[in-house]
């Protein structure tokens, strides 16, 4: 459900910042008329997209998507973008909509930001070179334990089963590297620490 609801939140998001960027070209660009043109048969549809935009991203977030600073100022952002949308092209405001536009691209930035910050792996584990499962560990327990929690059948925000998973060894580096869907690919591991957290991750087997 959440995989599906991540690639609905992205589509509409993407139709959304479309939207609002032809609507704010026009009126930057004095085109009062065209964008009148545009505005009327597109009212309904903005609404609709504008509801899935914030509904997908609630049902998300109540589904596990993992808060960090980066988004909590994306969800900052869409918020206050709203309004100030809402009043720019009401009263045609230049520097209204060109703001709230602003802040919508900011927000998929740091969305993006926040998925890349995820893959970023910064632990120390020299000193427990010889012992892959303990290093496994330490490293689960800073990056993977949010979505897949302690005993890997959190299935948090998307994460699969990990008791479950029928996954052979290079089809599990290959995800860990790589990542899928919400995600990230944790492409700063050493060929030990991604050793350690296939050895460690096959523990939770059932």
């Amino acid at each position: 459900m959440y995989t599906g609801m991540l690639h609905t939140h992205k589509l509409v998001v993407i139709l959304f910042l479309l939207h609002y960027f032809i609507k704010t070209l026009l009126l930057l660009m004095n085109k009062k008329e065209l964008l009148e043109k545009y505005s009327k048969p597109t009212k309904v549809p903005e609404m609709i997209i504008s509801t899935l935009f914030l509904l997908t991203g609630i049902v998300m977030i109540a589904n596990g998507a993992v808060m960090n600073t980066y988004m909590y100022i994306k969800i900052a952002a869409v918020l206050i973008s709203i309004p100030l949308a809402v009043i720019g092209f009401k009263k045609q405001n230049k520097g209204l909509a060109g703001l709230a536009f602003l802040l919508l691209v900011t927000a998929y930035g740091l969305a993006e930001m926040s998925k890349a910050s995820k893959g970023e792996v910064k632990i120390d584990t020299s000193t427990l070179s010889g012992d892959p499962v303990t290093v496994g560990k330490v490293i689960y327990a800073n990056n993977c334990i949010a979505c897949h929690g302690p005993g890997g059948d959190l299935n948090a925000a998307g994460a699969k089963n990990l008791r479950v998973s029928q996954l052979d060894e290079a089809s599990i580096k290959n995800l860990i590297r790589n990542g899928k869907n919400a995600m990230p690919g944790y492409k700063t591991l050493t060929e030990e620490q991604l050793d350690g957290l296939v050895a460690y991750v096959k523990t939770l087997h059932d």
